[in-house]
């Protein structure tokens, strides 16, 4: 995502997360699913649409969101990880928020995409029309779904999790201007470990931008080191960076430097703030990199009230993840231009066991792309989503088609049916590391009789734009960062804290 810092630091921006119903998912002997039941290497799973189906079930519910205690084992941290919209109030209009966040995304891939491109090929981006975000800006506000609970400054603060930002920020007290949250905001001046982060500091003066700004100091008069984070919708953080006592379960990080914001306007929800989990210096990641090692991972819980994933900081011990595959490892593909986010090698993509039979994927290269929780929908290089299309309505031939909704062109009215076998999708990354997409990742519902389900994977526009692994797709997956040794794993999980 596209972000414009201005008097502080550059912080692409790459929020997280959508997800959309609990679909009870069974398999049979074809079954290739992550799902309820015993899994298998073949070519088929069998979804049961209506099962669980949380549009009227939920649909003007006000949630408790509490949520349970971290766990520690064998020097791993894992923090329970919830859907976002059922911790924030009554839910009216599910059917409408799903659909708002299908035409944001599109929106927002253009910025994260026009951004990649003037970082790479500076001169050389596709101009965006007057309904898109500038280059210069970014708005995932819609799209910021899942939280975690941490300590900051001994009180308990409610977290976006994102993996394409750097600076972690609560809202602060004295607030010139704040959004409604649910727990209250934090207040330094209550804190015995609060510290302020003066602007003359080498810490400060190290955290200015490589080019285009003056730095963090460049007014005179301040004493603070200050940020400022502008979103395209007009969304923003503004306040001072700080040091406190950072408490994730049981393990204390003294020091943590975080963004203490002063004035705050956006779709956050109820919750604090936001963690960023990117690769800088001044991520989450890298801060308490001596005690977790910069290793992190997720496993993305479902949308139904009460289900929970998680969020583990740490250990190279996954004996107690759910897996129920090898975690199978890619290489992070290195790029100085966009240091924070994670690139990766696709190698190949198939659908019911048949491979894509596409000059980029069959190249030794393989195809850059790059892993964004902050992107719902997955895109794929127009080449290589005409043949994905292709192969999967030809698998899936026999169903009633729909026109299409927003970028999602391929789509199919199922009423009528109570369950369908859908082809088993797998992407392939470089070293032959494999993830099988959940059963739950391959359709988007647009309505909820069903009378319009879409494939959920888009085409770019161009084939030189950076293909993108989107969060939908990452249902149900274990999905490990090993900055330390420039990785990223994969493997299926039924996801549950």
């Amino acid at each position: 995502m596209a972000m414009e810092v201005s008097k502080s630091l550059h912080f692409p921006l790459s929020l997280l997360f959508l997800l959309l119903p609990l679909l009870f998912i069974i398999v049979d002997a074809r079954s290739s699913s992550f799902g309820v039941g015993n899994g298998g290497n073949h070519e088929k799973g069998l979804l049961q649409l209506f099962q669980n189906f949380p549009w009227k079930e939920h649909g003007e519910a006000v949630v408790n969101c509490i949520f349970q205690k971290p766990k520690i084992t064998k020097g791993i941290t894992t923090l329970e990880m919830k859907q976002r919209d059922y911790c924030s109030g009554k839910i009216t209009d599910l059917e409408k928020i799903f659909q708002n966040r299908i035409i944001l995304d599109a929106i927002n891939v253009n910025s994260l995409l026009s951004h990649v491109k003037s970082a790479i090929f500076p001169g050389q981006t596709h101009q965006l029309s007057d309904s898109q975000i500038p280059i210069s800006s970014g708005a995932r506000l819609q799209t910021l779904n899942y939280i975690v609970t941490v300590g900051i400054g001994g009180q308990n603060s409610t977290l976006i999790v994102d993996t394409g930002s750097d600076l972690t920020w609560v809202q602060c007290l004295p607030c010139r201007l704040c959004y409604n949250q649910q727990e209250p905001l934090f207040n330094p001046s209550n804190s015995s470990s609060f510290l302020s982060l003066p602007c003359s500091s080498p810490t400060c003066l190290a955290l200015q931008p490589t080019a285009g700004s003056s730095g963090l100091c460049s007014n005179k008069n301040s004493t603070s080191c200050d940020y400022q984070i502008d979103y395209g919708d007009g969304s923003y953080s503004r306040g001072e960076l700080g040091y406190e006592k950072l408490t994730l379960g049981k393990t204390e990080i003294d020091n943590f430097i975080f963004g203490c914001g002063r004035n705050n306007k956006g779709l956050f929800g109820g919750a604090s703030g936001l963690m960023g989990l990117a690769r800088s210096e001044l991520s989450l990641v890298s801060q308490t990199s001596s005690v977790f090692g910069s290793i992190f991972s997720y496993c993305l819980p479902t949308t139904g009230v009460g289900s929970s994933g998680s969020l583990t900081l740490g250990g190279t011990d996954f004996s107690s993840f759910k897996n129920i595959s090898p975690i199978s490892y890619t290489r992070m593909i290195q790029n100085p231009q966009m240091s924070n986010f994670y690139f990766l090698n696709l190698t190949g993509i198939s659908i019911g066991g048949v491979n894509l039979n596409v000059p980029r994927l069959s190249s030794n290269e393989g195809v850059l792309s790059l892993l964004d929780s902050g992107t719902v929908i997955t895109r794929l290089s127009p080449s290589i989503y005409k043949a994905f299309k292709a192969e999967f309505e030809k698998q899936f031939s026999g169903y009633r088609t729909t026109p299409g909704f927003s970028i999602l062109n391929t789509c199919f009215n199922l009423t009528g049916y109570e369950e369908v076998n859908i082809p088993t999708v797998k992407f392939i990354f470089e070293g032959n590391a494999e993830m099988i997409v959940d059963v739950e990742g391959v359709f988007y519902f647009v309505k909820s009789d069903a009378s319009q389900i879409c494939l959920a994977f888009a085409s770019l526009g161009y084939e030189d734009q950076t293909m993108i692994i989107g969060n939908y797709q990452q249902k149900n997956q274990r999905v490990v960062y090993n900055s330390k040794e420039s990785k990223v794993g994969f493997a299926g999980e039924p996801c549950s804290f």
